[in-house]
């Protein structure tokens, strides 16, 4: 879906270079889903709060093929009513092309409203923070042209134990196809400055294979506006195993 009199083109070439200007933005020095994963939580950025989820580099492996991943980026930014624009993808390099393939893509661009929906835990109320997150799957560059939209109800509980993050997704796919996604993240103790992290997840397109996915990492929080992660990921979609290796930070500005 683009808006009348932009083309899937433009909308491709405008999420690329804003992506861009993310990623100049970490290596002037000023800080992806809620990395390490591909849930997220029930949080938002505060107003004027600029927030950059970024993987300089993984490594991907599905079936017999092999990709980098330079980089991975998500940014996000709060606006008024609870709410944050959040724009993401991710440039794929591969190892093990055939002739005429690319050697590189921009992948998985999306462009989403997150909102909070109530105050929980999360905004240092009581109870559970509840959010909604919507919008566009854009073409990729080098790859598939459609474009699709996705709308996610996200519930997030926390204790001292440690802290759950619920999602549940349906996505119209890019190539037309409807899509189910119902995932778990778990988290260590809050309190603790490296916390061990998993998440697990099951997703469902319509005529292709099912998805299952295991993570489990860890996020270090060095200061209040940047912490550190580490993912190692193993999946299959039916018989295809897919592996995957992610490094990366979160940063955030006002």
């Amino acid at each position: 879906m683009t808006r009348r009199g932009l083309s899937t083109a433009g909308v491709a070439t405008a999420a690329l270079r804003i992506l861009g200007v993310a990623v100049l933005a970490t290596a002037s020095g000023g800080v992806f889903a809620y990395r390490p994963f591909d849930s997220t939580d029930a949080a938002v950025a505060d107003p004027g709060e600029f927030e950059l989820e970024l993987g300089p580099v993984g490594r991907l492996r599905e079936g017999s093929k092999r990709f980098d991943i330079v980089p991975a980026v998500v940014a996000n930014y709060g606006i008024s009513g609870e709410r944050e624009l959040v724009l993401q993808g991710e440039r794929q390099v591969s190892l093990d092309r055939d002739a005429g393939e690319p050697r590189s893509s921009l992948v998985d661009n999306e462009l989403f409203i997150k909102q909070v929906l109530r105050d929980g835990v999360l905004q240092e109320k009581s109870g559970v923070s509840v959010a909604t997150e919507y919008g566009l799957l854009l073409p990729d560059v080098n790859g598939g042209q459609g474009t699709g939209f996705s709308v996610s109800g996200i519930v997030s509980q926390r204790s001292d134990a440690g802290t759950i993050h619920l999602n549940s997704s349906f996505s119209y796919t890019r190539s037309h196809e409807p899509d189910l996604f119902l995932g778990l993240i778990l988290e260590g103790p809050y309190s603790w400055t490296v916390r061990p992290v998993a998440e697990v997840f099951g997703e469902q397109a319509s005529g292709s294979p099912r998805t299952e996915s295991w993570l489990v990492g860890a996020i270090w929080r060095a200061r209040q506006d940047l912490s550190f992660d580490f993912g190692v990921r193993d999946a299959h979609a039916g018989p295809e195993r897919i592996q995957e290796i992610r490094v990366g930070l979160t940063w955030s500005y006002r």
